[in-house]
């Protein structure tokens, strides 16, 4: 493979690269094995996953959403006179798969591709395994470059998109107290946080972009108390997760005289089956039987503001510029740091974060 990633050339085309869910009841079972292989994820648990998955007609909104941002991605391109960046689609666990779109685009004739992940965050799931990703889907031999655009927790235009989102959710409430601020984001287990980022930055990537990027975001809408807590954990019982639980969370709230909840799921940038089941369903739920009002914070991923970021992230980088040295960026499956967002490996099974 020719060594093309300096040469400054300008892309040719985007990949919107996902994490992928089933589009109907018989890909549910399929799907869920593709995610948690190797990860020692209990049996019962994934009949658990099959049943929310059923509950909603074994279609997740994760693709729909995804082509809802793509089409509104384009339109913000061509808007700024980027008619000619093509945006193709591929999925990490489902269908259409990274690898089939990688060949549709190379026989369409690009050789020159950015490639927008849909996750914020640093950790392995969340960042170094898009590289895999990446990595698996080039040819053997080829002229192709895959260059992976940087996460985004830190950009100030995704945590104002989310803050905007939030305002509005405070802004449905009649007089009375202030509800309370909670941010979610998805449990990965322990090890896997400490693994995430560089060693030589003390690891806990992904824990502290979640936190930082809360706090900024609270600090936007002017709310003085928040907490983050998780959701959506998946592993072994007996392997530590990140906690304090959102449902546990509501609890230990109402127990403090809370009766007011706003739910963000800053974690995620469209509503996985994980939001609208663990949030929408179980959380509700909770809120309900505690007598708590509990409003639920739309995801960012569809707001004008929110697009116009990722149009902004391709736009730094279509012309062949850009900051090659900023975590989460890198060419053909290479990782930003050789010792960043490692998966955590236990004997005979892998054991991987957050999406």
């Amino acid at each position: 493979m020719s060594d093309s990633s300096k040469d400054g050339s300008a892309f040719d085309a985007l990949l919107f690269l996902s994490f992928g869910g089933p589009d109907k009841p018989e890909d549910v079972r399929p799907f869920l094995e593709n995610v948690t292989r190797g990860r020692g994820v209990p049996p019962e648990r994934l009949d658990e996953v099959v049943e929310h998955y059923l509950h909603f007609g074994g279609v997740s909104p994760i693709n729909r959403l995804n082509l809802d941002m793509i089409d509104a991605l384009g339109s913000e391109l061509d808007r700024r006179g980027r008619t000619d960046l093509p945006i193709y689609f591929g999925n990490r666990n489902w269908h259409p798969l990274v690898e089939d779109t990688v060949s549709t685009m190379v026989d369409d004739g690009h050789r020159r591709i950015l490639v927008f992940p849909t996750s914020a965050w640093g950790g392995y799931s969340g960042c170094r395994q898009y590289h895999e990703d990446i990595a698996a889907a080039l040819p053997e031999s080829s002229d192709l470059l895959l260059r992976k655009l940087p996460h985004f927790a830190e950009e100030p235009a995704f945590r104002g998109a989310v803050a905007d989102a939030v305002r509005a959710a405070f802004g449905g409430f009649e007089d009375g107290p202030a509800p309370r601020l909670v941010f979610t984001a998805h449990s990965i287990p322990e090890s896997a946080d400490r693994a995430a980022g560089p060693a030589s930055d003390g690891g806990y990537l992904y824990s502290r972009q979640v936190a930082a990027a809360s706090a900024a975001v609270a600090e936007a809408v002017g709310a003085d108390d928040f907490d983050v807590v998780w959701q959506s954990r998946s592993g072994p019982p007996q392997v530590p997760w990140l906690e304090p639980d959102i449902c546990d969370h509501l609890r230990a709230l109402s127990d403090d005289g809370v009766t007011r909840v706003v739910v963000c799921p800053i974690g995620f940038i469209s509503d996985h089956l994980e939001v609208v089941w663990d949030l929408d369903s179980e959380a509700a739920d909770v809120a309900a039987e505690l007598g708590m009002e509990y409003v639920r914070v739309p995801t960012a991923g569809t707001s004008a503001r929110f697009i116009a970021l990722v149009a902004d992230l391709v736009e730094r980088y279509v012309d062949g510029g850009g900051d090659l040295t900023v975590l989460g960026c890198g060419d053909n499956g290479t990782a930003c740091r050789p010792d960043c967002c490692v998966p955590v490996r236990r004997p005979g099974k892998a054991t991987a974060d957050s999406r």
